[in-house]
């Protein structure tokens, strides 16, 4: 079904249309794109709140800007959906997010109107000043370059980098901070509290504006005199807005804060700006979901909703008839919160998702030993090992993605000092829509190599309940190891999943069916698909002997003598990149004992996976249960044509 737009916004079909509208007009604008974002979600899912937060800040910076030569940069990209929609993917947005359609993030192959390529926070700043710099050695000095930032987005050390370097410039920069006071969940820490304090000061800026221009143009003081100003001019900001300004002190020109949902004034503060040479700071203040009642109500809630009815507001989710498998999120909520209440030294941290990761059920259950430390993965881990020095058991639970945020701190901060953080990295694997900024594909082979380090991936609900009680024991009697638990995004395969804890022996693996014929050795959720897979080669004559490897470091090298002694053909299957991945450590071991067994490895091929429903994109990377079929029937028919040649 295909949303019709309004009269208006029927009509624009890139921001040179919008353009020719009289201002007059674009308040009306404004709603049919907010009800145009909400027919499509309410109908096709996606993110929700973000987009309809910044309609009227869409709308004003297409209007009052030249681009596509001026840059725009969305920082986090799912409030971009009203910058797609103008930017003549219109007609296409009811694709958005599905296999083959339109990404739900700016992305720079899809869009010369997408400047650049966002999924993570807080890269805006760093990437708009760049190609101001750019713009500026080749002599493009009037090209306007505009950087929009949540303020959950500018707590990450990055955006701060970024502004630290961009206050040392005279770049053409914009710096945009969209303020709704929510990331996903609600913001946390001294910068949440800054901008919910701040106040802007008419006098100061009248003040300001009118002595600095005046003792420009006067020619006995020039810019001797502004130089005068500019020194004492911290003083004069105290007096007058009786509080330091963060974003001054930085170097940037700081105006506002305004009301961001007010299209009128946001275009003429906007064309202001344009003129304004330098870089500066335009404290917006817009309300997450707005227009949408229920939305504005619960902004955590609307952030992602899915389907819903829009009359109503009720998020329509499936009906089963019998009891479904928990989402491993949950397992891992409810988990800690068990653990936690057991153990006084177990602490959880999570950088700014404690609803999606479900930390905010220790958050709610034990406050003061459940910590979310806002959009800050870097902070986290280094947090994390600062509370391991102690004692504590730290549950740090990151998405697997975001974890190549705090690379270093794992090895320098936590590894080289063998201290043993226990790292949940949530959505491992394919993650379905979110697309290629948010697949969790390289932790096993960036986390495989540090020392010190234990990597595990459960096969099911059970078995993450099991190896998260037995890391948490590991944390406080062994004191030396590092431990990752990966697991993927949605539902696992138990209903019943909540059994009586059990220790698991590191490094151990567990043989799940006998077999003759060939072997499969899995790491992680693949497994149910390979045990599926097992089911129909086995009514095919094909007996395939299937293993649960569980843990990719250390290997079970007892298992893997046993395999390869007996098997002239394996197939390793990961939801993981095949380079440095589980397949690589099976090959390596192979390799270093002599075996000289047929090794295929399935997993994620090295290239860019697009995004879509996880089934297509298991079935395009071929390790889903019709894949390992396929390939177990293509090995038997080389074995076969082997011995014919034999």
């Amino acid at each position: 079904m295909l949303i019709t737009p309004g009269k208006l916004l029927a009509k624009i079909d890139s921001p040179e249309d919008l353009r020719k509208l009289d201002r007059s007009q674009l308040p009306q604008v404004c709603n049919e794109l907010r009800q145009f974002i909400i027919d499509n979600v309410s109908v096709y899912g996606g993110h929700f709140g973000a987009s309809l937060g910044v309609v009227e800040l869409s709308v004003a910076l297409h209007y009052v800007f030249n681009t596509p030569d001026d840059q725009l940069v969305w920082d986090v990209g799912h409030q971009a959906y009203g910058h797609k929609i103008l930017t003549g993917r219109r007609k296409d947005f009811h694709t958005n997010r599905t296999y083959g359609g339109l990404s739900g993030f700016p992305k720079r192959k899809e869009s010369i109107y997408d400047a650049f390529g966002v999924g993570h926070s807080s890269t805006s700043i760093s990437s708009a000043l760049g190609m101001a710099v750019a713009s500026a050695l080749d002599k493009h000095y009037q090209r306007q370059h505009i950087a929009i930032i949540g303020d959950g987005a500018m707590t990450a050390g990055m955006a701060f980098e970024g502004m630290n370097h961009a206050g040392a410039t005279d770049s053409n920069l914009l710096i945009i901070l969209n303020d709704n006071c929510m990331a996903i969940d609600p913001n946390v820490g001294a910068l949440k509290e800054y901008l919910t304090d701040i106040t802007t000061s008419k006098t100061y800026n009248k003040f300001r504006d009118e002595v600095w221009n005046m003792l420009g143009k006067m020619s006995n003081f020039g810019k001797s005199a502004q130089e005068v100003v500019s020194k004492v001019e911290g003083v004069m900001k105290t007096a007058i807005l009786r509080q330091s300004n963060l974003f001054e002190s930085l170097g940037l020109r700081y105006f506002g804060p305004i009301d961001g949902n007010d299209i009128g004034h946001l275009t003429e503060v906007l064309n202001d700006l344009k003129n304004i040479p330098g870089p500066k700071l335009l404290h917006c203040l817009t309300v997450k979901g707005k227009g949408y009642g229920p939305a504005e109500k619960d902004q955590t809630k609307w952030h992602a909703p899915g389907i819903f009815d829009k009359i109503s507001g009720e998020i329509k989710k499936k009906v089963y008839d019998t009891p479904q498998p928990p989402k491993y999120q949950d397992v891992f909520g409810h988990t800690l919160v068990e653990l936690a209440q057991a153990n006084e030294n177990v602490i959880g941290v999570t950088p700014a998702m404690p609803s999606g990761s479900s930390m905010n059920m220790m958050m709610e259950a034990i406050p003061d030993r459940a910590f979310d430390v806002g959009i800050a993965e870097q902070h986290a881990v280094t947090f994390s090992a600062g509370m391991a020095t102690q004692g504590k058991a730290v549950f740090c639970n990151i998405y697997s993605t975001f974890m190549q945020r705090a690379y270093d701190q794992v090895i320098h901060d936590v590894c080289i000092q063998e201290l043993p953080v226990i790292f949940c990295l949530d959505r491992a694997g394919l993650v379905g829509a979110d697309g290629p900024t948010h697949h969790g594909v390289y932790d096993i082979a960036f986390m495989r190599c540090i020392p010190n380090m234990v990597v595990a991936s459960p096969m099911n609900e059970q078995e993450l309940r099991n190896m998260m009680y037995t890391a948490q024991l590991g944390s406080f009697q062994s004191g030396n190891n590092a431990f990752t638990i990966r697991y993927p995004r949605g539902n696992g395969v138990m209903p019943n999943w909540r059994t009586p804890f059990q220790e698991v022996k590191i490094g151990t693996g567990r043989k799940l069916k006998e077999g003759t014929d060939i072997a499969i050795l899995t790491l992680g959720p693949v497994g149910n698909f390979a045990s599926d897979a097992c089911e129909l080669l086995l009514a095919q004559g094909i007996s395939v002997a299937l293993y649960d490897m569980r843990f990719i470091k250390p290997l079970d090298e007892v298992m893997l003598h046993e395999v390869f002694k007996n098997f002239d053909r394996v197939i390793t299957v990961e939801d993981g990149c095949l380079q440095g991945g589980f397949g690589s450590a099976v090959m390596e071991f192979m390799v270093d004992h002599g075996y000289s067994s047929r090794l295929k490895r399935l997993g994620i091929p090295d290239g860019i996976i697009e995004h879509g429903e996880p089934s297509d994109l298991y079935k395009e990377c071929g390790f889903d249960t019709e894949g390992i079929v396929k390939v177990v029937n293509e090995q038997m028919s080389l074995m076969v044509s082997t011995l014919h040649q034999a």
